[in-house]
């Protein structure tokens, strides 16, 4: 098995360089790579102070350096002592200077400005935290987006990993001997979505979470009639609500909350496009 030192350089966090490289990693099923992460890299002096170690590990370099005089000495480096490294922003910000027909500017961590958008984000995270689990059901107007379905469907994650994209996001666990809040069918906002999986992983998701709190698995939660009596009451009252639903038997959190998007931009679409009434012929 290859195995290859995979150096990541980033003037800011390395948020964004670590997903590109994270993406790009997933696409090899073998390969021992170990990464090195060095953030925060903004004068050739801390260039230098971490030369020794990518001369004593060699691999590749992926770096987003936008101080010119660090990038030209981190090139210079790498091409005399054989490194192959890669600028892993250039070819997408070339592209948007190339459409836009302007140049992109050189801040470091730019994604990660102190803007609107950055605290309307952290309000979004602070909101979903406080209305999780079907707690602050009263300000469920507010939300953007509310989830549905029975316990263990991934909701909590899935609600936080939207809330990182700006959205103000409520859930709740749906329960048969405990309907859910008149007002969640009375709702105009946000949009409700349901989420479901199929009996037998849902059992072995809830076994799997009590075995990691050293309790009794023999118990109406893992119940096989029981659980798929859950199941259906969920189904029945998405249908009934004609609330969409989304199958997160074989999803991971990001592909649900991708596709739980992409309902919510067609939907915030459909709407703009309504307001602005039909086009004059």
């Amino acid at each position: 098995m290859a195995k290859l030192h995979l150096h990541l350089l980033s003037d800011s966090t390395g948020e964004t360089l670590e997903m590109l490289a994270k993406a790009a990693l997933a696409q090899f099923q073998d390969g021992d790579v170990q990464r090195h992460f060095w953030p925060m890299v903004r004068s050739v002096q801390h260039l230098e102070r971490i030369m020794d170690d990518l001369k004593s590990s060699p691999g590749l370099v992926l770096y987003t350096l936008s101080n010119e005089a660090a990038r030209e000495r981190l090139e210079t480096f790498c091409r005399a002592e054989g490194l192959p490294h890669v600028a892993a922003m250039d070819p997408i910000v070339e592209a948007l200077e190339q459409q836009l027909g302007q140049e992109a500017h050189g801040r470091p961590g730019g994604k990660n400005r102190m803007d609107a958008a950055y605290f309307a984000r952290v309000d979004a995270i602070q909101f979903t935290i406080a209305h999780d689990d079907g707690i602050g059901w009263e300000n469920w107007e507010e939300c953007d987006i509310i989830l549905a379905g029975v316990s263990r469907t991934s909701k909590t994650p899935t609600s936080i990993y939207l809330a990182n994209r700006g959205l103000k996001v409520g859930n709740i666990p749906l329960v048969v001997e405990s309907p859910p809040p008149p007002s969640l069918f009375k709702l105009k906002h946000p949009m409700v979505v349901g989420l479901t999986t199929a009996p037998a992983r849902l059992i072995q998701i809830r076994r799997n979470r009590l075995l990691s709190l050293n309790e009794t698995t023999s118990t109406a939660y893992v119940d096989e009639e029981r659980v798929a009596k859950e199941v259906a009451f969920a189904r029945r009252m998405f249908a009934d609500n004609g609330w969409p639903v989304i199958d997160v038997t074989r999803r991971s959190i990001e592909e649900t909350a991708a596709a739980i998007l992409k309902l919510y931009q067609e939907r915030e679409s459909r709407e703009t496009t309504q307001a602005s009434g039909p086009k004059p012929i």
